[in-house]
């Protein structure tokens, strides 16, 4: 598993530019040109050569239940085959190996009617487990969706969101019904076309789906506003300069959990924060220019006096992101 290729991001717009792909991964190259007060023509040519590179790539994942977070332990020499087996699950959203306590942590998409099944039956059933953690997640605070790493200002969010007719966060990171139903055969003809190419024209997905345009575009527009469908750009932290991926596991008092939880989706270097089922409340995602601002992070950042305690992970690799599979693992 070699890390992406970080000479190939020349400068700091390339890497404004993949912030923008991570607020709206559909925006066109005008809007985002336009958000960034940069020409047009230059932000095309970078921007296609990131995406054309595959460091940065866009796709969507179809919504299939609550999220629940899972972590194994597992026995000598198993942890990747046990962590691609997670991967590979087209309900799961990411999954990374760890140090520490448990080798691998994943997230699924499970409806809670499910769920006795995943953890009695499935993920026992997995070859090179020994435990599991499972975690209903309760509240998503930050999702991926909603991290760029602190590069672009608020104006410029704010002309990628609005501007552009982006989907606002909170709607497309909402969680949809359990009874919701199940999607269409042109929605799901869509959604697979969105998860090989996010950035299909909607001619595309027209054609694919078997739909008008107008039809392809109203259709993908509801599915991002219920939830059931989230857009999403992948990428390696490294290129943004944020070689050191942590998972932290956060217990805090209970009546601060809302504290704790606004200061850190207020930090760059948090991804993802969830609300979990557990002794410990928050699982965190974070990533760093190097270990001494992860060290400074877990002992010296002000929301720690609100925090029972810290128990940090590095993460050794992620083999799914955002609901894409890594290119090593991609058939």
């Amino acid at each position: 598993m070699d890390a992406p290729h970080t000479a190939f991001v020349a400068d700091s717009l390339d890497r404004r530019i993949i912030s923008a792909l991570q607020i709206d991964g559909r925006a066109s190259w005008h809007a985002i040109a336009t958000a960034l007060g940069e020409p047009e023509r230059t932000v095309v040519r970078r921007g296609t050569r990131l995406l054309d590179s595959g460091l940065v790539r866009i796709g969507a994942m179809a919504v299939r239940g609550r999220s629940t977070v899972i972590g194994v332990r597992c026995a000598p020499g198993q942890a990747r085959v046990v962590a691609t087996a997670l991967a590979r699950r087209p309900d799961c959203a990411f999954a990374q190996l760890l140090t520490g306590t448990w080798d691998c942590v994943a997230e699924v998409q499970c409806p809670r009617d499910r769920l006795a099944g995943l953890v009695m039956d499935e993920l026992p059933g997995l070859p090179g487990v020994v435990r599991t953690l499972t975690l209903p997640v309760l509240r998503h605070v930050r999702t991926i969706r909603e991290w760029h790493a602190g590069l672009l200002t608020e104006a410029e969010i704010a002309a990628l969101t609005e501007g552009t007719g982006a989907v606002p966060a909170s709607a497309d990171v909402s969680p949809p019904s359990d009874t919701a139903g199940e999607l269409s055969r042109a929605d799901r003809l869509l959604v697979h076309a969105l998860a090989e190419d996010g950035r299909c024209t909607f001619d595309e997905l027209a054609r694919v789906s078997g739909v008008s345009e107008a039809t392809a575009r109203r259709r993908l527009g509801a599915l991002r506003r219920a939830g059931r469908v989230r857009v999403r750009a992948v990428i390696e932290p490294v290129l943004l300069g944020l070689p050191v991926e942590a998972v932290l596991w956060v217990r805090t008092v209970p009546s601060q959990v809302d504290a704790v939880t606004a200061a850190l989706a207020g930090s760059p270097h948090v991804r993802y924060v969830s609300f979990v089922t557990g002794e410990r409340q928050l699982l965190v995602l974070t990533a760093f220019p190097d270990e001494a601002a992860l060290h400074d992070f877990v002992t010296r950042a002000p929301w720690l006096r609100e925090v029972v305690s810290v128990d940090v992970s590095m993460v050794l690799g992620s083999l799914k992101r955002g609901g894409m599979l890594a290119p090593w693992l991609r058939d």
